[in-house]
This record gives C-alpha cells, structure tokens and sequence, in this order.
C-alpha cells in the first residue's frame, strides 16, 4: 500500500474518505471567546445552493468526526466560509475552534438542506430570521443575486445576547454600497439586529418581537401575513419550536423541497 501524501503534493479536493474533500484553511477569525468564522478551499466538484449546508469536521483517531454547517459563502465564491460556535467539551468544536491558516479540514461532496427557495412559495417579502450562529445561511442567501430577482424585499433578523456576537454587521450594513452587489441589495434589503442582554438600539427576542407588533414598527413593514411573507429560520432548537408555533398560529404552512410552503426550518443545527 502506498504511502499518503503529504499536504504539499495532494491536491486540496482529495481525500483519504470518499464522502469527503481535503480542504486548506485560508482564513480564521474569532469574534468572541464563543464565536469564529473560517475560510476555506473549495472542491471544484463541489456544487450548492444559497442557504444549504454541508457536513464539515476533523479527521480524529483515524476516522471522520462531522456535524452539519451551513455555507456562509454564496454560490458564486470560490472559497467556502463557514461560521461557528466554541463547545469546550464539544466534540468537534473544542478541536476546530484551533484550526489556523494552512490546516486541514474536511468537506462533504454534497450540500442539502431546506432553507432553499425553491422550498418557499412565491410571495413579497422574505424573512431570514436567524439566532447565534444560525446567521450562518442567510450570509450566503442575501449575497445571491436570484434572491433579490423572485422577492421584493429582503428581511434579515439576527437575534444574540451580546452586541459583541452581531457577527458579520459590518458587511451585511456595507453590502447596499458593494460594487458588485449593491445595486441589487440597495433598497431592497433591511438588516434588523437585536440583542436580549445588553443595551443596543433593537432589543429583545425576536419572537416577542413579533407578538408586540414592535418589530414591524421599526421596519415600517405590515405585520406578517401568509399571502405575502416567506420565512426562513435557523438557530437553536428552542427558537426553532416557539418561532413555528407562531407562524402556524398565523395561518403559515411549513413546506419543503417537494411541496413549497410559506416558511421553512433548518433542522441541521450545530451545537457541537
């Protein structure tokens, strides 16, 4: 048997594991002691849709260890982007909190998952609500220009406990003046971020939000209604439970890829 080889003369896509690609870290960013993002290579293979998710991890004791991401990245990028939280006794993420430029990870060939248009009915206004990391979809989703082509107008909520956690804020405030972007984005999409613990101009739980009437007050937006809105969410599984229950009590049905509804959730959360 052959002898592996090493990281300099094996391409990046290839892997010891058939499900798997070898990719490069290129980029690592930590926005708290509980939050990092990472760039990484991308496995020409690899193929997407804006707002699905991979399986992504480590190699540990001999054998793959995986949780399912989200790409943050859109479609269109050649790298990937993927956005986590830090489990000091998770099982991968006590790991892969400490990769650094030039390490090694591995990438599922295949991307799936709900958060896709083509799960939504048409309607106006798409709603992208996500907590914590769960923000993670919806930065690929707002960066894809067919996006902005079937919907009207474009909602992202981003509910964290700390202002320090609003990962992303920056870009997603700049992405209206974006060379490439922007004259689609602009006047078309409204970044709404809140936060539960702290001071900051938008408070609260977003579900509260919602039921106060307050979120739609600072929007300028009606309240939501099943003719017109789409939604998407994605975070914890608590948020997930109470943000349905409230949809479904306003007449929303779920869908999915084969039967496109008014709202759809991503089941596949990370919290290890």
């Amino acid at each position: 048997m052959s002898s592996p080889m090493n990281a300099e003369t094996r391409p990046a896509w290839k892997s010891a594991h058939p499900a798997y690609s070898t990719e490069t870290v290129a980029q690592v960013h930590h926005w708290t002691d509980r939050l990092f993002s990472f760039r990484c290579s991308r496995s020409p293979g690899l193929r997407f849709t804006a707002g699905q998710f991979v399986m992504l991890g480590l190699m540990a004791e001999g054998k793959p260890l995986v949780r399912a991401y989200s790409v943050a990245s859109p479609p269109w990028d050649e790298g990937l982007e993927f956005l986590s939280i830090k489990v000091p006794d998770g099982p991968l993420t006590s790991r892969l909190q400490h990769v650094r430029p030039g390490d090694e990870i591995l990438v599922g060939r295949k991307a799936v998952g709900t958060l896709v248009m083509d799960a939504l009915l048409p309607g106006r206004t798409l709603w992208l609500y996500g907590t914590g990391t769960g923000l993670a979809p919806f930065l690929s989703l707002i960066r894809e220009p067919e996006v902005y082509d079937r919907f009207e107008r474009v909602v992202l909520l981003h509910g964290v406990r700390e202002v320090k956690e609003l990962a992303y804020a920056e870009m997603i405030e700049a992405l209206p003046r974006d060379e490439a972007l922007g004259e689609l984005v602009a006047g078309k999409l409204l970044y709404y971020p809140t936060v539960t613990r702290e001071p900051f101009r938008n408070q609260g739980r977003v579900t509260d939000l919602i039921r106060s009437g307050r979120l739609f007050a600072d929007l300028g937006l009606p309240a939501f209604s099943p003719a017109e809105d789409r939604v998407m969410l994605c975070g914890s599984p608590e948020m997930l439970a109470e943000s349905k229950a409230l949809l479904e009590g306003m007449g929303f049905e779920e869908g999915a890829n084969s039967r496109p509804g008014h709202y759809v959730i991503e089941k596949a959360f990370v919290e290890k």
